[in-house]
């Protein structure tokens, strides 16, 4: 099981990039969006959502456990918080490649930047709820600029 917990919350290994592995990740959260996720959303979005909703909650889970498998608080190894936050940056949005390459620097953007309450959570929150919310934010936001970028353009 370790095994496992290890190569999901590092998104398929990718959290051990030696450069960037939150970006790497974020590129894993697109692809798994395009392929995966959006066929679903575009037909049925509030299914998607409570899934979403229910794949986070486990996602949580798992990033609370690989914090313990490398003793330390949000492990720049765990990217999975960045897989889901690129899933819900483009949730709803145009999969041109367009929006997705401005999803993915406006999710990168924030989930650098961290704003509120990305900030509060990244620093207070303890375990995999600290890990994962944080980004998931940053993900709405990058949702929401995403959306009102492709309205004006």
């Amino acid at each position: 099981m370790r095994q496992v917990i290890i190569f999901l919350a590092t998104g398929a290994y990718t959290g051990y990039s030696p450069f960037a592995p939150g970006t790497a990740g974020s590129v894993v959260g697109l692809i798994i969006g395009y392929f995966f996720c959006a066929p679903m959303w575009q037909h049925e979005p509030m299914i998607f959502a409570v899934i979403f909703a229910a794949v986070l909650f486990l996602c949580c889970l798992i990033a609370g456990r690989a914090e313990e498998i490398f003793g330390e608080h949000d492990s720049s190894k765990i990217v999975l918080d960045e897989v889901l936050g690129m899933i819900a940056t483009m949730f709803l949005n145009p999969l041109t490649w367009a929006s997705m390459l401005g999803g993915f620097l406006l999710f990168r953007l924030f989930d650098i930047i961290k704003p509120f309450p990305a900030d509060v959570i990244d620093r207070k929150m303890p375990g995999g709820p600290g890990v994962m919310l944080d980004d998931l934010f940053a993900g709405i936001y990058a949702n929401i600029v995403l959306r009102i970028l492709v309205h004006l353009l």
